[in-house]
């Protein structure tokens, strides 16, 4: 009987888990998850700091039983190695796995910034029901809250934040919020969005140190203020910040979300090809046959930029997911490709990033700014290889299928070079002899 291993619990996962039951139902199948917890939804943390979902709402698979009912055994661990040659997962349990095919569906986990007084209590980053429960905890209506980053995953939890009624200042360290998905306008117009909301936002800032107020080494504790020039500890909230433009801000509670990586360092010494992330074909294969990798931890093709890139987006997860169980159950499966999508809602402002968003060299592009929306077009050639959107709601769906379908535009790209906004009249009259024609009645429906 083949033996599928699946490491992590996550919706890569567990969308693996079941493709792999409902084509192989006599095949076993063990998912391996490092938290006690059921698979939940990371994505889902936010809405349940907002209060609209328990932490039951935040669970993959509502059903109880529901992978028992699959006959999915489930192991609470985490990898430490992999040996290809002998064909099984070492566990911290100190137990191993054998495997005929397995699945390294291992996500990320947050980067933890080298900063003085990182490990004092009260400051969290974001990203377990654990972190969520000490957050709720925290992060009272009044409360002092400082947030470092404002990345996409940033602001997702900045307005989660938001919404608890909380004092909120976000410190990010590149000169604009959201510097990884929006130029300098976008992210400049989402900056001004969120402080005209009451958000305090300090970019081109990091924190330097963070300072207890609650030490139980009073000396210890003066001699990091000094260090750090700080001076006396503020004596009226449990942690002071200091931001490397000299600024100390009082905190209640401080929140890091300064970026994720891969979760692959138990592969280091594997013989399993690993840059960003772990290295994959079409197929979602490692270059070790029958070991797979799906998710956050995936590094695939992308069409558009034509590299391997992590794009650690669920929909991508779960596409990913289901293309590598499909391979791993003999069902000859090519992966169509990634690309760099997002979607943003900060504070009630839209916005939205696909594909090459800076541009690619010698290529073209066309911008518009006016009542407060954004739009900014990139080309290459007479192809739609990238954009940034701001406030521009009802184009959101014409131009990731611009971007994703590679539609040759011909003359229309000097239309849009002329006006950005015709991109529906642009994608209605090009793709529908290119193919895309399905497609764009998808996106008018949206």
């Amino acid at each position: 009987m083949t033996h599928h291993v699946i490491l992590g619990a996550g919706p890569a996962g567990v969308i693996a888990a079941e493709t792999i039951r409902k084509h192989a139902p006599h095949d076993r199948i063990t998912l391996v998850g490092d938290e006690a917890e059921p698979p939940y939804s990371r994505m889902a943390i936010p809405y349940l700091l907002i209060g609209n979902i328990d932490e039951r709402g935040t669970y993959l698979r509502k059903t109880a039983g529901h992978f028992k009912h699959l006959n999915v055994t489930q192991v609470t661990a985490r990898a430490e190695s992999v040996d290809v040659a002998a064909r099984h997962v070492v566990l911290d349990n100190g137990s191993t796995l054998g495997f005929d095919t397995l699945l390294i569906a291992t996500g990320s986990r947050p980067v933890r910034p080298p900063i003085p007084g990182i490990d004092s209590a009260g400051v969290h980053p974001c990203w377990t029901l654990d972190d969520a429960r000490a957050i709720m905890a925290l992060a009272q209506p009044g409360a002092r809250v400082l947030q470092m980053g404002a990345g996409f995953i940033g602001c997702i939890i900045m307005e989660a934040l938001a919404s608890r009624g909380v004092d909120l200042s976000v410190v990010e360290m590149g000169d604009r919020m959201v510097p990884r998905m929006m130029g300098p306008v976008a992210g400049g117009m989402i900056r001004d969005w969120c402080e005209a909301k009451g958000v305090h936002v300090f970019t081109g800032a990091k924190v330097e140190a963070i300072v207890p107020s609650g030490s139980t080494n009073p000396g210890l504790l003066a001699k990091l203020s000094e260090a750090i020039g700080l001076g006396d500890p503020a004596t009226d909230a449990p942690l002071t910040v200091r931001l490397s433009n000299g600024q100390k801000i009082a905190a209640d509670l401080v929140i890091s979300a300064t970026g994720v990586k891969p979760c692959i360092d138990f592969l280091k010494s594997s013989g399993i090809t690993c840059l960003q992330g772990v290295l994959t074909d079409e197929h979602l294969q490692t270059n070790v046959p029958g070991i797979y990798a799906a998710g956050d931890c995936a590094e695939a093709f992308d069409k558009v930029s034509g590299t391997t890139i992590v794009s650690a987006i669920q929909p991508n997860a779960a596409e990913q997911a289901r293309v590598a169980a499909l391979n791993m159950v003999g069902q000859h499966t090519a992966l169509k490709g990634v690309t760099q999508i997002n979607v943003l809602d900060t504070l009630g402002l839209i916005s939205a990033s696909f594909g090459n968003w800076q541009g690619v060299p010698g290529g073209e592009h066309a911008e518009l700014t006016a009542d407060g929306r954004h739009l900014s077009l990139q080309f290459n050639g007479d192809v739609l290889v990238g954009c940034n959107s701001v406030g521009w709601t009802e184009h959101v769906g014409v131009m990731r299928g611009l971007v994703e379908g590679q539609v040759r535009l011909g003359a229309w790209k000097d239309k849009l070079r002329q006006d950005p906004t015709r991109l529906m009249d642009a994608y209605l009259a090009c793709a529908q002899g290119q193919g895309q024609w399905s497609g764009a009645a998808d996106h008018r429906r949206r």
